[in-house]
């Protein structure tokens, strides 16, 4: 993981839990519980901040990550993004409680601009679903750069998140 922090830059990352709680050190599952990754198939925004590559890496066998792009996280905003009481995020909600659109509020939220706790009432987690396709073929156990899909994968999340929306 080292050698991946060095690469990242200041950017958004999306986290994506792909394992279960079965035979999980305490530690990995309080880590997953403070950044909100409840159940497999979640996902979560975060910064390029030392905190959260800390966290990242503790996770690294449980969940994948890499660099979003604005299109993606848009695609999360409109179609997974969610309320109190389960009531989708939509444009008329963002012009009404913040005065601009969702790609408005996607464009300042990439910039460091804007956060998504700026949005009242909103769950900072996705609940995405499995992907179409299925995940790589080396599985849910092996590192992404052995074929698997586990850990850091740059760019790439952003397909993977695609086809779980």
């Amino acid at each position: 993981m080292q050698e991946n922090n060095k690469e990242i830059k200041e950017c958004r990352l999306g986290v994506v839990r792909i394992r279960g709680d079965i035979n999980v050190h305490p530690d990995i599952k309080k880590t997953f519980k403070l950044s909100r990754l409840y159940k497999k198939n979640t996902c979560v925004i975060f910064a390029t901040k030392k905190e959260h590559l800390g966290m990242l890496d503790k996770i690294k066998d449980y969940a994948t990550w890499g660099e979003l792009n604005d299109e993606t996280m848009h695609l999360l905003l409109t179609k997974r993004g969610r309320l109190a009481k389960k009531q989708p995020l939509t444009d008329q909600y963002m012009k009404e409680k913040l005065g601009i659109s969702i790609q408005e509020f996607v464009a300042q939220f990439m910039a460091f601009k804007k956060e998504l706790s700026d949005v009242p009432g909103f769950k900072r987690f996705f609940k995405l679903c499995p992907p179409v396709g299925g995940f790589e073929r080396g599985g849910i156990k092996k590192p992404y750069s052995l074929g698997g899909v586990l850990g850091y994968r740059k760019d790439n999340i952003n397909e993977l998140i695609k086809r779980m929306i």
